[in-house]
Parts: C-alpha cells; structure tokens; sequence
C-alpha cells in the first residue's frame, strides 16, 4: 500500500518531506532526536498505517546511524572514557528490544501510536530543558560508578531504548542522547554512542516491519537521501555550537511539536 502512495503523493508534497527530512539529518548528527521529524512527518502527512510509518523510518535510520558513526569516529569522539564500552553494551540489548518494540507496534492501533509518540516526545523535551533551566546534575556520573552497576544500567537502558525505538520508529539518538547526557556523559561522545545503537535498533526493528510488510523501500529513498546530507551538515555543527544552545533548541522544538501529534 505504502508503494501505491507513492506514487499518488503530489509534487509539493515531496518537496516537503525532502525538506523536513533534511532538517532532520541535520539534528541526527547535531542534537540526536532529528530523525523523529521523519517519523512525524510520515505520520501526519502520508496516508500509510503507523506500521509502515515505523517500518520506513527505521529503514532510512539504518544508514543515517552508519554515516554519523563513521564521521563522529573520523572526529575521534570515540575516544572518550567508556564510549566503546556504551556503544557495545547498549547495542547488543538494543537488538533485543527493538525486535520486541516491533512487534508490539504490528498490534496497536493508528490513534494509540499517535497519542504514545506525542507523550514520548513532550516527555523527552520536558526533561532535557528541566535540566538546562534548574542545572540539574547527575548524582553519580555513568563512567565513576562500578563497572557491574554501570554495566547493568547500560544494559537496562539499551533493552528500554531499543523497546521504544523500535515500537515507534524513531531510532536511537532521539532517547539514548538525552539519556546519556543526563547521566553526565559529554554530548559529543553521546552523539557519538547513540548513532552507534542506533544501526542495531533501526536493522532489527527494519527486520521485525518487514516481516509485517510494513516498509516501503520508494517512500524510504524519498525521506532517506536528503537526511544522509543533513547528516554530513549536523556532524559540522555539533562540532561549532555551544552544548548547552544544541540541548536548549532540542527541549523546545520537542514540546511544540508534541501536541501537534496528538490532534
């Protein structure tokens, strides 16, 4: 069905999701919640079930998560403490749960995705200004605490990121930044980290749609192509921008876009 919309979506229209979707590469790379644009952008404006929404933009986050990577790695941010360690670990629990995400989402309805995805991003936006705005400070800072419990706890956040990114398509980067950066890891190496995840959780959620035949590989090309050259662009910015402004922008754009998606 996802294919036959294709082909009916008029020439503005295309021109509109090219656009959002590179604006959406762009925040892939520099804040790490860019690609929910896409997803949002589907769900509101394409006619295909919230299946397919979910399935295509994982698709598109597969190459978007392995482009990043391979930047934020040329740029060494790799480098930094447990980085290898974060990306390993939440990676390999990310499989488990965005298989899982996926296939819960074949099971709900169009109007719950929506109202889940809205609560999900007014939540994340929520909780990334609070902290810019109160200065809120991790009590125990990821990389100090013991390995064990610092293993545990990148575990749990993999399967529950994963379980998220899967069941509503919207990647990694979107949860796992604003996760990492609240238990004090340097927004860089979170980037860095999330993008890394984010190719494990897009694969097998990606896995999980097609199995439902709810990914449509046109649509994706259209959405997936402009957000690989916002993706270069985002890498450059991260890289130029103040950490604080990067996080103050995400935490805003989220909650006005959030009741938007819930209409």
């Amino acid at each position: 069905m996802a294919d036959v919309v294709l082909a009916i979506i008029s020439l503005e229209m295309a021109v509109l999701l090219f656009v959002i979707a590179l604006v959406a590469g762009v925040g892939i790379s520099a804040i790490g919640p860019g690609g929910i644009f896409v997803t949002i952008a589907l769900f509101l404006l394409v006619p295909i079930s919230s299946a397919e929404v979910a399935g295509t933009a994982s698709l598109t986050f597969i190459f978007t998560g392995l482009l990043a990577a391979g930047l934020f790695q040329r740029s060494g941010d790799f480098a930094e403490g447990f980085a290898r360690e974060m990306a390993i670990i939440l990676s390999g629990m990310s499989i488990i749960g965005a298989y899982t995400g996926s296939q819960a989402n074949l099971v709900i309805s169009d109007e719950v995705f929506g109202y889940l995805l809205a609560v999900f991003v007014a939540v994340v936006g929520g909780i990334i200004l609070y902290r810019e705005v109160h200065g809120f400070e991790p009590s125990n800072h990821v990389q100090l605490i013991s390995t064990g419990q610092r293993r545990g706890t990148l575990g749990t956040i993999g399967f529950g990121v994963g379980f998220i990114g899967g069941l509503l398509g919207v990647g990694g980067p979107v949860i796992g930044v604003p996760i990492l950066v609240l238990l004090g890891v340097p927004m860089l190496t979170a980037l860095a980290v999330a993008q890394v995840q984010s190719i494990f959780i897009s694969g097998f959620a990606t896995a999980g749609y097609f199995l439902g035949d709810a990914v449509s590989i046109p649509i994706a090309i259209l959405v997936g192509v402009p957000q690989l050259i916002g993706v270069v662009v985002g890498w450059r910015v991260a890289h130029l921008v103040a950490e604080g402004r990067l996080r103050i922008a995400l935490g805003v754009v989220l909650l006005l876009i959030s009741p938007v998606i819930a209409l």
